[in-house]
Formats: structure tokens, sequence, C-alpha cells
């Protein structure tokens, strides 16, 4: 079974950016390699069970398990050491980072308040794109009644652009709903 997505980019994506692009080959296309979803966990230095239910959102999100991150020095003025749990993380690629691309587009990014489109700043200047979601609740997976404490997450999507119009031009060929510069 063939993803929605992977199949609208081979089909239409990638012909564009041929043409469009000027690249020689097919391989030299941009595309999709991988998204990060983190969501960091502060207080679970205080208290652990904090870090379970976020695990638990995460991989009801993504339909992964994720990785628990660990502090990687210790910094006294957040009451934090070296090796404690602080948050967790899931990476997708291939099928599941376009299904989850296709619902984060078509579903859950809709169903934020006031939502005018994703800011167009976050570029890291080598073709990756990361975007904050201030709570698990837009996602339709999530049951809000068995949350404990709304939770932020990073959605970070890397790709093989090497320029941040590049990787525009990709990720609004997905269907990414970017904010349009006022007039």
């Amino acid at each position: 079974m063939i993803v929605r997505l992977k199949e609208k980019y081979f089909k239409e994506i990638q012909p564009r950016q041929m043409k469009d692009g000027g690249y020689k080959s097919i391989m030299e296309t941009p595309r999709l390699e991988k998204i990060t979803i983190n969501i960091g966990v502060g207080e679970a230095v205080q208290t652990p069970k904090a870090l379970d239910s976020a695990v638990h959102d995460l991989e009801i999100i993504t339909g992964q398990k994720a990785v628990i991150t660990k502090a990687r020095k210790s910094i006294s003025n957040f009451k934090l050491r070296e090796g404690v749990s602080i948050g967790c993380r899931v990476t997708l690629r291939d099928k599941m980072m376009y299904e989850f691309l296709d619902r984060l587009t078509s579903l859950s990014l809709p169903r934020v308040r006031d939502f005018r489109g994703t800011p167009t700043k976050s570029f890291d200047g080598r073709g990756n794109y990361s975007i904050g979601i201030k709570e698990q609740l837009i996602f339709p997976e999530i049951d809000y009644d068995k949350i404990d404490k709304i939770r932020g997450l990073t959605i970070t999507f890397t790709t093989t652009a090497k320029t941040d119009n590049e990787c525009r031009t990709l990720l609004e060929g997905f269907g990414m709903p970017f904010q349009r510069k006022e007039e």
C-alpha cells in the first residue's frame, strides 16, 4: 500500500522540482528524509510520572515507540543532573513519516485556535524546518479526558534540500500551510 503523500511526491512534486529547479537527475531533487517529534518535560526532574504520560501521548500521536532523552550535562540553576530523564522523542521515516505529515497538515493544524499558518522564519539555513506546537490536544488521537497536563512539542522536518527556499517549496507541495505576507 502506497501512502497518499508519497504518491503525490513522485507524481507531482518531484517532476515540478525537476522542471523548476533545473536538476539533471531525479536524485538531486529535494526530498523529505525524516520527521522528528520532541517533547521536553522539565517537571520530570521533580515528578518522574510526568514523563510517562508525555511518552504515552507521543506514542499515541505517532504510532511509534518513543525514546526517552536524558540530560547531557548538569545545570545547578535548574536542579538538573547529568543522565536524568527530561524528555522524549520519536523519529519517523518513510511510510509513518508521510502518514504523520498528512494527518498534521489536513487534520491537526486546522484545529489550532486562530491559526494563520505556520511561521516562515523557522528554517535553519540548511534546508530543514521546525515548528512548535503549544498543545498536544490538536491531534485527534489524544483523548481530552485522559491527559494530565497540556504539553507543547517540537516537530522538525529534515530534508535533503540545500536552501531554505527549496525546503519551503517542497513542504508547500506537501500542503504545509505557511503564513502569507500581509499586504
